[in-house]
């Protein structure tokens, strides 16, 4: 199967273009796409790397996104696009939490919390239960910097794992083992994307959505007017 990956979650992303099946996974190519130009150049971005390797949108046999948390604007264009093109195709699409992508990425099994940044003094957290290459979600929650430590603090059998040297910072200061990695790029997400594909975990066009965790300052306003 062919599948494109779309990350848009981010200060900056990326694409990928990726085949596989129950027993292989191999990364064609992934490029970058700056922050700020997503809207403008993603969609021809992913032109140029079907073109590149020989192929055309119809060859694409299921699409793998992230669907959150990070930048409202960034995730609405990475998604509206996934959606037009699923729609278009009349192909299975596949979302990806970021945090989910975090949690894999670790490299390790059993309970794992991701944890991210989310500004404001908050925390973007998830549980997860890893294992092979998969993970089964717990919880995605938004915590108060003060709840999150609680939350570790309360006994979770978990390894707590982050992209994010904030989070470190603040986990080691509260004598918190954590463990930094690199954030996932959409090569995993392709990775964790085929896996969903192949067992049928997907979504409909219709009901593909952000995972937001967090509302945007334009809803949290209108409930104040």
């Amino acid at each position: 199967m062919l599948i494109l990956a779309i990350d848009t979650s981010g200060k900056s992303g990326g694409i990928t273009l990726a085949e596989g099946d129950q027993r292989s996974f191999r990364v064609i190519e992934s490029a970058a796409i700056e922050g700020g130009t997503f809207s403008a150049q993603l969609v021809p971005a992913i032109a140029a790397l079907l073109e590149e390797h020989g192929a055309v949108a119809k060859d694409i046999g299921g699409f793998a996104v992230v669907s959150g948390p990070g930048s409202f604007t960034g995730l609405r264009v990475g998604l509206s696009a996934v959606k037009g093109l699923a729609e278009v195709l009349k192909k299975p699409i596949a979302t990806v939490s970021l945090l989910e992508a975090l949690a894999i990425s670790f490299g390790k099994e059993g309970k794992i919390a991701a944890a991210l940044d989310a500004g404001r003094a908050q925390i973007f957290l998830g549980l997860y239960d890893v294992y092979d290459g998969a993970a089964d979600p717990v919880r995605e929650t938004l915590l108060a910097w003060s709840e999150f430590l609680e939350e570790i603090k309360a006994g979770h059998p978990a390894s707590l794992v982050t992209s994010d040297h904030a989070v470190i910072q603040y986990a080691l200061a509260a004598e918190v083992a954590a463990h930094e990695v690199a954030r996932p790029g959409s090569d995993l997400v392709a990775r964790i994307g085929l896996k969903k594909l192949l067992a049928g975990d997907t979504v409909s066009t219709e009901a593909l959505d952000a995972n937001y965790i967090r509302r945007s300052d334009a809803e949290l306003f209108s409930k104040t007017t």
